[in-house]
């Protein structure tokens, strides 16, 4: 049984461009039964790389892809297999915020009936996302300052972590290091 999920591993793989639902499909069974084990893998990066030669982004990206139309959209199953990078764009696009109901509906229309590709239609969501950022300043300026602050107090911790270590400055500038980080993490 194993060894034959794993020849359909490999024939899957040969064949990815055309079929890359049957390999996504293979790959899930893999990954999820842990089916690498038993072939000597460790992980399954490895059984990836090594076996079907394919690099861990790929591999990753069909696996979110065939799970992502299996659960959300298990109709594009039936039909002739959609290009992975459309399913990719439409999984990825399926958890943004700035996107509602009917740009998802538009979306999905226009990967899946339309025919068009998918790096067009990426662009098109980016600028889209890029104008209702724009709409919407304040809440931009938010999460800028939220991000920059964090980035501040992953730094301050770092420093202050080392200075305590090599004893490099006195207690005090130490101790003034960490109200500033308490007052930043009050910030956020």
């Amino acid at each position: 049984m194993n060894s034959d999920i794993r020849q359909a591993v490999l024939q899957h793989a040969k064949n990815f461009k055309s079929s890359w639902v049957e390999l996504g499909r293979a790959l899930y069974t893999v990954w999820k039964d842990k089916l690498y084990k038993d072939w000597g893998y460790n992980d399954f990066d490895a059984y990836t790389s090594k076996e079907i030669r394919i690099r861990k982004q790929t591999a990753l990206k069909l696996l979110r892809s065939y799970y992502f139309l299996e659960k959300e959209e298990p109709r594009l199953l039936t039909k002739a297999a959609p290009a992975y990078e459309s399913v990719d764009l439409l999984r990825r696009a399926s958890i943004k915020k700035e996107l509602d109901k009917s740009d998802y509906a538009d979306l999905k229309k226009k990967l899946f009936e339309s025919g068009k590709d998918a790096s067009e239609v990426k662009k098109d969501l980016t600028a889209l996302i890029r104008q209702r950022q724009e709409l919407e300043p304040e809440e931009a300026w938010k999460k800028k300052r939220t991000a920059v602050i964090k980035r501040l107090l992953g730094t301050l911790k770092a420093l202050k972590t080392e200075l305590r270590a090599t004893k490099m400055l006195p207690e005090q500038v130490i101790k003034e290091t960490e109200k500033l980080i308490d007052r930043l993490e009050s910030e956020i």
